[in-house]
């Protein structure tokens, strides 16, 4: 993979609505491509050492979330009170990933029928908001110890993720999304008809060893 270079001004910007980091793989492509969305307080920077599971040959962007948090770094919805956020409160997150998505195939060549979400805590909640609102538009999406918007029941009846690749990865002993409400959240996906591969982990709020082999492999029968 190519050392990601940052884009932070320039057409990239203007017509991707987000400022990124971007591999951008050899070959004229189109190619495969996976959006990678950080979570609260991160920033473009702090997703690539997923990347290191994707096969060769890949088309890699990561965006900076769509708002200043107050402890440094960006989010993808305003910080709240601890409560779950519904799925109407990643709407302006969506649009953005959204318009983002469709702006790769004229930035970088990605291919418009390849395009994976791989989203860690919050950036797995608007990766799954995303999905939902725009049924078609990725082709699978890795959740990394995140969780699902909730509300959401009236927009899967539509089956928006039937069928759907979806890797989910949980911390049996995360501080931040209790293993209750994760498995809640699976069930919600299997509900809805994705094509769920889920695994639990004995780690906190992070991808241990045996996540990241297991994640591996799943990008690789992509």
């Amino acid at each position: 993979m190519q050392q990601p270079q940052l884009v932070i001004e320039g057409t990239a910007v203007a017509v991707s609505g987000l400022i990124h980091r971007v591999s951008q793989p050899a070959g004229s492509g189109p190619y495969k491509t996976v959006v990678m969305l950080h979570g609260r307080s991160g920033t473009e920077d702090v997703m690539w050492i997923f990347a290191k599971t994707l096969p060769p040959g890949w088309l890699v962007v990561a965006p900076r979330g769509i708002k200043p948090d107050p402890d440094g770094g960006y989010d993808w919805r305003p910080r709240g009170k601890d409560e779950w956020p519904v799925l109407t409160q990643f709407d302006e997150a969506v649009t953005a990933v959204a318009h983002f998505i469709h702006a790769l195939p004229r930035l970088y060549n990605a291919d418009p029928k390849q395009i994976y979400l791989m989203g860690f805590s919050q950036g797995a909640a608007t990766a799954y908001a995303t999905a939902i609102r725009h049924p078609g538009l990725v082709q699978g999406i890795a959740g990394l110890v995140g969780f699902m918007p909730t509300a959401c029941d009236d927009s899967l009846t539509a089956s928006s993720l039937l069928d759907l690749p979806i890797f989910m990865a949980v911390g049996k002993r995360d501080p931040l999304i209790p293993a209750e409400r994760a498995a809640g959240c699976a069930q919600t996906l299997f509900m809805a008809g994705a094509n769920l591969e889920y695994h639990e982990y004995d780690t906190g709020h992070k991808l241990n060893a045996a996540g990241m082999r297991d994640l591996q492999a799943w990008w690789a029968e992509r």
